[in-house]
């Protein structure tokens, strides 16, 4: 009987933990609710405050912003994940858009100008219209859109999976087997990650600056356990822990440095004095930001830093947005 009863607690058991998910959809659609409900936050490295701390004082001292383009950053590593795919970031060129964007730097694109191409084509066959145009279609004029300067093209060039690893191992207990044993070990490794980039004058096609770094990536593992009997029982108790240092954010780390010391060169800044200047923005804007120097950019730089905001926009955070969404969050 005390059997049946012991099976009997452990199937409730089972389909308590198992009814988070059922076969039937909800009055909102939805089987199961996503676990968790982090808001969203920017994405800085050590290096994106010195970024935007060199742009400011550019804008402040009255120096001119370069116009640059971004071409292919790519992975050259050719390594793959066990998992599947690759073990390296294949968005480097657009981690460089986003650091350049902080730095100040007027940006036109050439990356991906698919849409642009195709618009022109329909442009040309007067199948777009445009309210501001007079005859109805857009017009196409020569010289409206604008060249780049400088262009910034480059590589991941390596991924030293493990330069240098350590670990220690310990265990103790007394020569009697019932009596309690400890197991204590840790681990720790070492790898690398380098980038090559080259800044280009688009008008000659000279090579004005090249830039080669690399950044350690540290790994940690640590783990503890205790064994023992306590007359018929046994208890087996143990806990760990691992801990890696993001491979992509250690890219995009190296990449900002990259880009911060070219943008000094062009604009004549030292980048180790910059932010001993105040920043004439106010608080600092991570993120990358609208281009100040654009018609879509706002005349007010406050708007553009309200985007570092972790509450902006989050439906249970933001009490502008709570208020707006009816019969919901309340």
């Amino acid at each position: 009987m005390t059997k049946l009863r012991t099976l009997f607690a452990a199937a409730v058991s089972a389909l308590t933990v198992t009814a988070c998910a059922t076969s039937t959809s909800g009055s909102d659609g939805l089987y199961a609710t996503p676990t968790g409900g982090a808001p969203v936050t920017p994405n800085p490295t050590p290096y994106s405050q010195a970024l935007v701390c060199m742009a400011g004082h550019a804008r402040g001292a009255g120096r001119a912003a370069p116009r640059i383009a971004v071409g292919r950053i790519a992975d050259y590593t050719g390594q793959l994940a066990p998992e599947g795919g690759t073990r390296v970031t294949q968005g480097a060129s657009l981690m460089a858009i986003s650091a350049l964007s902080k730095a100040g730097a007027r940006l036109v694109e050439r990356f991906d100008t698919s849409v642009a191409e195709l618009e022109l084509r329909y442009a040309n066959n007067q199948l777009i219209t445009d309210e501001s145009e007079d005859q109805g279609f857009r017009q196409i004029y020569a010289g409206s859109i604008p060249g780049s300067d400088y262009y910034l093209v480059g590589g991941i060039t390596e991924l030293n999976a493990n330069i240098r690893s350590n670990g220690q191992d310990l265990f103790a207990g007394d020569r009697v087997d019932s009596s309690p044993a400890g197991v204590f070990s840790r681990r720790v490794y070492v790898m690398n990650v380098g980038l090559d980039l080259r800044l280009i004058d688009s008008r000659t096609l000279e090579v004005v600056d090249v830039v080669s770094y690399q950044k350690q990536i540290i790994g940690r593992e640590l783990s503890a356990g205790v064994f023992a009997f306590f007359g018929d029982a046994v208890v087996d108790v143990s806990a760990g822990g691992r801990s890696l240092e993001p491979v992509q954010l250690a890219v995009r780390s190296v990449i900002e440095r990259a880009v911060l010391e070219m943008t000094s060169t062009l604009y004549g800044v030292s980048p180790d004095r910059v932010c001993a200047y105040n920043d004439p923005l106010g608080p600092s804007n991570v993120t990358g930001g609208v281009q100040l120097h654009t018609r879509y950019a706002p005349t007010e730089a406050p708007y553009v830093q309200a985007r570092t905001s972790v509450d902006r926009g989050h439906q249970r955070r933001d009490a502008d947005i709570r208020s707006q969404l009816r019969g919901t969050y309340q």
